[in-house]
């Protein structure tokens, strides 16, 4: 899985796919090279916990997501009731109206209204497509995509991909689910907040054990966790995904953190690019594998792609592996266009030369930079501590009172 790729290809670019759960990290996606963005209003789609966007934003997202020529796709891939049928409608209508490019769904009742306004769809990985027949059906009724189901292996891809020429969409990177793709109940058993309505807490992420009434006794089922699987990740094996020829490449992560969204794009592009430039090899994929690592992450699995996950699939934590964590240490007090200089005031903590920092905010973005040189109170330093004004030059464009973050090692790493 480690190959070395050094010959130009003629295979076609896949459109690589970012989560958007806020301006923050719509801005992220699209600085490190989205060439899409899926992304939710605040009702109807199944990350209904994620920050979402409302429906008066929609003109401002697709502006800004064609200025940058990067593709809108906006999710409705819940079930819908009876009675929401006319909302659907009337939020499909203003979609179209503002421009956003595709609308990604699984209720048929969402598909037969794109349908009837000539409104381009996908079908939702929701919907469990894993063979060509069912691909046809959702073709005839005017899908122009399939997000194949997470089950499927790549040589099913593979098989799926010679017998239909609908677009094919694929899961590269993120959370996976213990349930068939996603349509879980527990959540909604537990706490009365279905997934299938996007309102999962993610009860599967916690520790589970086993409770035997006769002796009023109880055990922890081994050391895993047994309903929290580890993260996809293909980066390994992204050469192959490429040749399969799946059209679409996709991020998961609309609940996840800005950083993580601007890591995983920017790795993936690196890696996109560096195959078709018959540039990516073995070594580049490992650097790339330990970048994703920094970031929120439950531990690597390969899914679905070379056969049913095994038992060393589980992410045996409530929480994350990332090898680095992000603290506060301050915030942006000015930005000088003219010598490209960034002011910042440190509220907490203490920042060193050559320390990474990420600077964070809705019309900013996520941008990293290493810390050089730098001035505090006018004087060229070696550290900064709290209640230190410092100066530094940034090439890229920051705002005033974007947080800046220092990013740590985890020791336990």
């Amino acid at each position: 899985m480690t190959t070395n790729h050094l010959q130009p290809t003629t295979y076609a670019k896949p459109e690589l796919m970012a989560p958007a759960g806020d301006w923050t990290m719509l801005r992220a996606a699209v600085h490190a090279g989205a060439d899409a963005v899926y992304f939710g209003l605040d009702k109807l789609n199944m990350r209904a916990k994620a920050a979402n966007f409302s429906i008066d934003e929609l003109s401002e997202i697709v502006a800004f997501c064609k200025e940058n020529n990067v593709k809108t796709y906006l999710t409705f891939n819940t079930i819908v009731f009876e009675e929401e049928i006319s909302e659907v409608e009337e939020i499909l209508i203003v979609a179209k109206k503002n421009g956003v490019d595709r609308i990604i769904c699984s209720d048929l009742a969402v598909a037969d209204l794109c349908h009837k306004h000539n409104f381009p769809f996908c079908i939702s990985t929701q919907s469990s497509i894993s063979n060509s027949l069912a691909a046809d059906v959702y073709k005839r009724l005017g899908a122009v995509r399939i997000v194949l189901a997470r089950e499927c292996s790549l040589e099913e891809i593979k098989k799926i991909r010679t017998k239909t020429d609908l677009e094919i969409e694929a899961f590269i990177h993120g959370a996976m689910c213990i349930a068939v793709s996603g349509r879980c109940f527990m959540s909604h058993h537990l706490f009365g907040q279905s997934a299938n309505r996007g309102e999962c807490v993610q009860p599967c992420r916690r520790e589970y054990g086993v409770y035997d009434t006769a002796t009023d006794k109880s055990m922890l089922i081994g050391e895993d966790y047994v309903l929290s699987p580890n993260d996809l990740c293909t980066i390994e094996f992204i050469d192959q995904l490429i040749e399969a020829g799946i059209d679409s490449f996709k991020i998961e992560g609309r609940k996840r953190a800005p950083e993580y969204v601007s890591k995983t794009v920017s790795v993936y592009r690196k890696a996109i690019d560096l195959y078709f430039e018959g540039k990516l090899t073995a070594a580049k994929k490992q650097e790339f594998l330990s970048e994703l690592e920094t970031v929120y992450n439950r531990g690597f699995s390969t899914g679905f792609y070379f056969g049913v996950p095994s038992s060393n699939d589980y992410a045996g934590v409530n929480g994350s592996k990332a090898t680095t964590r992000k603290v506060y240490v301050g915030k942006v007090i000015n930005y000088y266009k003219e010598p490209k200089v960034a002011h910042i005031l440190l509220e907490s903590g203490k920042i060193n030369v050559n320390d990474q920092v990420i600077i964070m905010g809705e019309t900013t973005g996520v941008i990293e930079i290493t810390m050089k040189i730098f001035y505090v109170n006018d004087n060229l330093s070696e550290y900064a501590t709290k209640g230190d004004e410092v100066t530094f030059e940034s090439s890229t464009l920051i705002r005033r009172n974007d947080k800046v973050y220092k990013i740590e090692i985890i020791s336990n790493h």
